[in-house]
């Protein structure tokens, strides 16, 4: 099973969980988040499959987050808009984003990986 990893390429998260990927022997396909950002029906989907709240998804740490005032607008703002806001701006998403079988995981937590990575293997 080949993995989908959207990732930037500048972030010390996604290098870094992109090394565990490959010392593990995990085959995935690489996608830049900045150029080719998810739809708003996939990020709905990878929400669903990661069991984590939409606000999981908004990268806090990044500037566009910041400038943006979304610490703020978030609470205002329908669930449709969040997710349009996030296909509209790759770099909102907190990243990486690991789909790995039914399985998706927001963000780089070695432990997280193993996990996705245990149940996405068939018994």
């Amino acid at each position: 099973m080949t993995a989908v990893f959207h990732a930037y390429p500048g972030c010390s998260t996604c290098r870094n969980a992109r090394r565990w990927l490959d010392a593990h022997n995990v085959a995935y396909r690489e996608i830049n988040i900045a150029e080719t950002t998810p739809r708003a029906a996939d990020l709905r989907n990878i929400r669903e499959r990661a069991g984590v709240p939409l606000r999981r998804l908004f990268n806090t740490s990044g500037q566009l987050y910041r400038d943006g005032n979304y610490a703020q607008r978030l609470s205002a703002m329908d669930e449709d808009t969040q997710f349009a806001e996030l296909a509209a701006h790759g770099m909102l998403i907190r990243r990486p984003l690991l789909l790995l079988g039914d399985v998706a995981v927001v963000g780089f937590k070695p432990e997280a990986y193993a996990a996705a990575l245990a149940m996405s293997k068939p018994l």
